[in-house]
Parts: structure tokens; C-alpha cells; sequence
């Protein structure tokens, strides 16, 4: 196949483009080279023969160049961000894949597969059970609530404390804009795919963590933001208590993910979770850093929130299990892997401190008023 891989300049796409290499596909990318995950606004090193366009997927004029020959998309490309500025979520995410659909519409275009990335986000608070009222999906946490530091949802029957459990496919309830924006992108992909005859899967991915995550990029993952921290002499920042659950993702069990869809003739017309099936809180794996770059220190947990973040959720991957993929990596091998690439990479800039400072000033991260 002919692949075209939107965002194949950033983490994701570039494994991805590496994987469909060795494959024997051929591979375009479009890709934005956005300044906040490449701030040098030039092209990161991409294998020999792979064509590069430099474009927008906002704009008719970059697709119709980069679409050329394609038979196959990896719409990778995505806004993220934890700023207020909700309208671009979904002018590049949602009006973008729309924009993809209707010209391979408008085209006739022959298209054998077309996979787009989606997201944990689309979960918000996840799933939990009542003890009384069994499963439930509870609302936002209040301001109010993350305030005075009340962290863990109730039962929103009840009141009653929830225990958290795998979210699966059937019930998605974004709380934020980028979840939101990625609902909305599957909704657009899945049924204009299935109207207009053009296969289409969709890959809801958890936390995906490894090399070459931009550390420029503040969206880009907590594993960045905590070696980001201790590299310049600082505790890691855990928000809220630490004790949030979480499922991190190897980035090659998301490439083996992608490639499967990419060909799998039961892919279509679905959605699939792509997560590790390990659950780990935020203060675990702030504590296997430190300890993997042999540093003898406390996670910074000193009641900072941030608006925005869920309290506990991860993927039941039942679904994309019955395919034949299985994550094959730990949480031990993503901070290896990780740490092992960016001994490599120019420290560049303390771009975590101006993250942070950043979300402080606008009021996304903020302070509760007393910590016990």
C-alpha cells in the first residue's frame, strides 16, 4: 500500500512510518511541524524515500498534495493543548478529518483503509461501581470539590464512594475539549467511512509513552514532564494526590495496534481501545523514575490541581484483544526506553518549568487552599 501518515513528523506518526518501512508500504506524511512539539519548525530525521509534505489538515490545498496516490490514511495529525482555546480542538481535529473525508468523497478516491487516532480522553471520568447502584459514570468533579481537595467522584445515586473499573468502548463521555474533539472526529470518521464505503477504523489510545516525544511539547505525556523536572534539579510535580490510576502505553504495542487495524478485515467500522491492561498510579511511576535515573528524592505532591485531568481511568481492551493484539511492553520498558533516547537528545530549553508556569498563570493548574 501507498500510506499516507498525517502527523508522521511527531511521536507517534514517526514510529508508525517506521513500521509500515519495513513492511514494504511506501509512505507520505503531512505534517504541520507546529512550533510547540517542533520548535525548530524543520523536520526531524525521516527515512530516505519517504515523501514530505509540509501542510495543514485544515486546509483543502495540503491534503490534495499529500493524498496523492494514497490508498491507505494514518490520521495521526491533532491539536492538544490545556489552554481554554476550545474552538481550535475543533477546527483541526474535527473540521480537519471532515475535510479528509469529503475530498476522498469529492475524488472518487480508491482508499483500501483509513485508520484514525482517537483517545483515552473520550472516557472523562471513566467507569465505576456503586456498591448499591453498580455501574456508574459520574459527572465532572466540581470546582468546588477539587478546591478544597476532595479528589475521588462519588456515586452520583448515592453519594457513596466509587471503585473504578476498565472502560470499555460503549459508553464514552468526554468532560474536556480535547475529548470532546476526539469523539467528535470518531463520529465523523466511522460514519462517513461506512456512508461513502471507505474502511474505517478508529484507535482510542491511553497514555502512549516513549522515544521521541517532544520535549517541547507540554501535552506530550507525565514521563516527559518528570524527567524534565529532575533533569534541571527538581522534584517531579504529581498533581492532586498522586494516587490517580492510569494505564501507560508503550509506543510500540500502539504502532503493532495501528498495523493491525491498518489490514485486519473485522477492523472496520469500530472503535478499539489500545491500552497496557497495567494499571499504575501517577505517584508510582513518578517514584520509578526517579528511581531508574538513580535519584534520591520525593514526588513534589503539594496540592496543586489541574482543571481538566480525570481521577482514575483505563481501558479495557477486550475488543482489540479479539483480534489478535496484545501490549507486550511494561511500564519499566517505556521509562528505559525513554530515558535511553533522551541521554541522546539536546537538553535544549526547561521547557517543563515554562509548561508549568504557563498552566499556573492561566489558571489551568491551580492550588488548593490548604494541604493536611
Amino acid at each position: 500500500m501507498h500510506v499516507l501518515v498525517t502527523g508522521g513528523a511527531g511521536f507517534i506518526g514517526s514510529h508508525v512510518v517506521d513500521a509500515l518501512l519495513s513492511r514494504g508500504h511506501t509512505v507520505a506524511v503531512l505534517d504541520s511541524l507546529a512550533a510547540r512539539v517542533h520548535p525548530e519548525r524543520a523536520w526531524p530525521d525521516i527515512p530516505p524515500g519517504v515523501r514530505r509534505v509540509r501542510g495543514d489538515v485544515t486546509e483543502r490545498d495540503d491534503w490534495l498534495v499529500a493524498l496523492e496516490g494514497a490508498d491507505a490514511v494514518v490520521h495521526l495529525a491533532a491539536y492538544q493543548d490545556y489552554q481554554a482555546d476550545f474552538s481550535r480542538f475543533a477546527l483541526v481535529n474535527d473540521a480537519g478529518t471532515a475535510l479528509l473525508y469529503e475530498l476522498l468523497v469529492e475524488r472518487s478516491q480508491p482508499i483500501r483503509r483509513v485508520v484514525v487516532a482517537s483517545s483515552q480522553a473520550v472516557y472523562g471520568e471513566g467507569a465505576y461501581r456503586c456498591p448499591d447502584h453498580g455501574r456508574q459514570y459520574p459527572p465532572p468533579r466540581s470546582l468546588e470539590q477539587l478546591a478544597c481537595g476532595a479528589w475521588d467522584p462519588a456515586c452520583p445515586v448515592c453519594g457513596a464512594p466509587l471503585e473504578p473499573t476498565a472502560s470499555s468502548e460503549q459508553h464514552p463521555a468526554p468532560t474536556n475539549a480535547y475529548g470532546i474533539s476526539k469523539l467528535a472526529t470518531e463520529s465523523y470518521a466511522l460514519t462517513l467511512g461506512a456512508r461513502h464505503g471507505l474502511p474505517t477504523s478508529a484507535l482510542r489510545f491511553s497514555i502512549i509513552q516513549g522515544p521521541r516525544q517532544s520535549p517541547a511539547n507540554a501535552y506530550s505525556g507525565v514521563l516527559r514532564a518528570f524527567v524534565g523536572h529532575i533533569r534541571h534539579g527538581r522534584r517531579p510535580v504529581v498533581y492532586e494526590d498522586g494516587r490517580q490510576r492510569r494505564d501507560y502505553t508503550h509506543i510500540r504495542d500502539a504502532v503493532t495496534a495501528v498495523e493491525l487495524v491498518l489490514e485486519h478485515p473485522d477492523a472496520v467500522g469500530q472503535a478499539f481501545n489500545v491500552g497496557s491492561g497495567q494499571v499504575t498510579t501517577v505517584l508510582e511511576y513518578a517514584n520509578a523514575v526517579l528511581s531508574a535515573m538513580g535519584v534520591a528524592a520525593e514526588p513534589d505532591v503539594s496540592g496543586r490541581y489541574r482543571l481538566g485531568d480525570t481521577r482514575h481511568v483505563w481501558s479495557d481492551t477486550a475488543r482489540i484483544r479479539a483480534l489478535g493484539w496484545r501490549p507486550t511492553r511494561t511500564l519499566h520498558e517505556i521509562i528505559r526506553d525513554y530515558l535511553d533516547w533522551a541521554a541522546g537528545a539536546p537538553e535544549g530549553e526547561d521547557w517543563t518549568a515554562a509548561a508549568l508556569a504557563r498552566m499556573e498563570a492561566s489558571g489551568v493548574v491551580r492550588q488548593i487552599a490548604q494541604v493536611d
